[in-house]
C-alpha cells in the first residue's frame, strides 16, 4: 500500500511557472530568495513551503541545481510503474506454471 499523500493539481502549469520566474525577477528586490517567495506566495494564495518546492525544481530543470530534473523524475516514475507491472505479471505466470505442473503431475499419476 503506497502511504505517499496524494498532492492536488490546484494551480496551473503556467501560474507555477509565472510564479517561479516573478521569484526569480524580484530575488534583488528583497533581503533573500525565502522574503521573495513569502511574498510572492501571499500575492497569488499558495503556501511559501509550495513556492519553494516549484523554485527549487525550476532551479534543477535549468541545472542550477544538482538533482533529477523534471523529465527524468517522470522517466524514473514510469520506469518503476513499468517494473511493478513486470513483477505483478511474472507472479502469475509464476503461479501459472506451478498450477499446471501439478495438474500435469496429477494427471501422470492417475494413468
Amino acid at each position: 500500500m503506497d502511504t505517499k499523500k496524494k498532492t492536488s493539481n490546484r494551480f496551473s502549469p503556467e501560474v507555477r511557472e509565472r510564479a517561479v520566474r516573478m521569484v526569480l525577477e524580484h530575488r534583488g528586490d528583497h533581503a533573500s530568495q525565502w522574503a521573495a517567495i513569502a511574498s510572492i506566495a501571499a500575492k497569488i494564495g499558495c503556501t511559501g513551503e509550495t513556492l519553494r518546492n516549484w523554485v527549487r525544481q525550476a532551479e534543477r530543470d535549468l541545472g542550477a541545481r544538482p538533482g533529477a530534473t523534471t523529465d527524468e523524475r517522470e522517466r524514473i516514475k514510469a520506469l518503476e510503474r513499468e517494473n511493478r507491472e513486470l513483477r505483478q505479471a511474472n507472479e502469475i505466470l509464476r503461479k501459472a506454471s506451478a498450477y499446471f505442473a501439478a495438474a500435469e503431475l496429477d494427471r501422470r499419476s492417475k494413468q
